[in-house]
């Protein structure tokens, strides 16, 4: 049986946690993050001839260094690799909900968006268009009612695709000033060389170049883990402060 990982993201109160129970019933179980003091669920769902290891990550706002939530769902995503995330969004909240979406695609390309709450948007008569967004965002998106169990198999059909490598998401590349490219377009290179292609080094950069000195002591601590040969200063990461918003 083919077993994936798949994290679920999502602001507070967009019924993240709600699918998540709808999925793992009462085969999921707490802890907490490792020297953290932040809760974690986990559950298995196994549909059809697949077991998914669902991971509930801690409802954020962004995906910063700004509280233990956001560096655990952060470095969930970043460090764990899972093979896929589905964001969550609250369709009658989408221009707020989708900072954080369009964070988590600068991140990973396996992403899944989830528009839940459709029923609720339908009851305020808020029309979405679903190609719009799967053109805009370079993803797969779904609407969903997760507490009525509407569009969840549709969701979970995308979410094995892309896990499974049968569908590759392309995401939109978000692009800031030209300033702040021809920052990004130094330091890469430079991540590249001391971390290899293991993590997003575009992101990474743009991290860096904003004084994330969260993520900056997360990557020190994963390099000191792994044991990466240095020698001298190569493989040392600098950043550089600068507005970057």
């Amino acid at each position: 049986m083919n077993t994936y990982t798949v994290a679920l993201a999502g602001n507070p109160n967009t019924g993240k946690s709600t699918l998540f129970n709808s999925l793992t019933g009462m085969r999921q179980h707490t802890g907490n993050w490792a020297g953290k003091t932040v809760l974690t669920a986990e559950g298995d769902c196994v549909r059809g001839g697949t077991r998914f290891r669902l991971v509930d990550l801690p409802g954020t706002y962004s995906l910063y260094s700004n509280s233990a939530d956001e560096e655990a769902a952060r470095d969930y995503i970043i460090f764990e690799n899972p093979d896929c995330a589905i964001v969550v969004l609250d369709a009658t909240s989408l221009e707020r909900n989708l900072n954080l979406a369009l964070q988590v695609l600068e991140m990973t390309s396996r992403v899944v968006v989830c528009i839940n709450l459709i029923d609720e948007a339908e009851k305020l008569g808020i029309r979405i268009d679903l190609q719009t967004f799967r053109q805009r965002l370079g993803v797969p998106v779904v609407a969903i009612s997760a507490r009525h169990n509407r569009g969840v198999d549709a969701l979970m059909e995308l979410v094995e695709q892309v896990a499974s490598g049968q569908l590759a998401p392309h995401p939109t590349v978000l692009t800031y000033g030209d300033e702040i490219e021809h920052k990004i377009g130094e330091l890469e290179p430079l991540v590249r060389s001391a971390l290899g292609t293991r993590y997003p080094t575009r992101w990474v950069a743009l991290r860096l170049l904003d004084g994330d000195e969260g993520l900056l002591a997360s990557l020190k601590k994963r390099l000191h883990d792994r044991a990466m040969p240095q020698s001298g200063k190569e493989g040392e990461i600098r950043y550089e402060r600068t507005a970057c918003h």
